[in-house]
């Protein structure tokens, strides 16, 4: 058992909710960081810290698709690392972010998506996932797709196409 095993309750009270089909005057109860029930005159737990969101919107966090945190590429280096950046993506309103993995020609996609784990997984500040770059072709590289997909949940793969090689 956890030392602290207290959960966490939010109650955001009285804003105006919008999701991607209608916008509506409700309350938000969080146990966790999840989300548990939307409504009016919601029956919760004791204990919730009450936000009063009167006259606000309450909107989902962003998600920011097309990142590249610590990261050279084409001779240009990213100022950011995966902390200050998902710091920043955080104060903006953005909760998730995908990051690329671009391996260099010729080396293996599985141990360049490796080492962006390492790098990201002690700094992040946010959810993210990793998108993994496919910078040059063989049955290898076809290959270590297929186990990027079964061992280690990759979905998201992308391709350069404007390129000669």
């Amino acid at each position: 058992m956890l030392a602290n095993s207290a959960s966490v309750r939010i109650l955001i009270k009285g804003g105006k909710v919008v999701n991607d089909d209608c916008t509506h005057e409700a309350d938000v109860y969080i146990e966790n960081g999840i989300i548990q029930q939307v409504g009016r005159e919601l029956m919760i737990p004791g204990g919730a810290k009450v936000i009063d969101a009167t006259g606000k919107l309450v909107i989902p966090g962003g998600i920011d698709t097309s990142t590249h945190f610590h990261q050279t590429f084409m001779n240009a280096t990213c100022v950011d690392d995966f902390y200050h950046g998902t710091k920043a993506a955080l104060v903006g309103g953005t909760t998730m972010i995908i990051g690329h993995v671009l391996p260099d020609k010729e080396t293996s996609l599985v141990d360049a998506y490796e080492k962006c784990r390492g790098l990201a997984d002690p700094k992040v500040c946010c959810d993210y996932a990793l998108h993994v770059g496919i910078t040059w072709w063989a049955p290898k590289v076809k290959a270590e797709m297929e186990t990027l997909v079964r061992e280690k949940g990759v979905n998201s793969f992308q391709m350069f196409m404007t390129y000669k090689d």
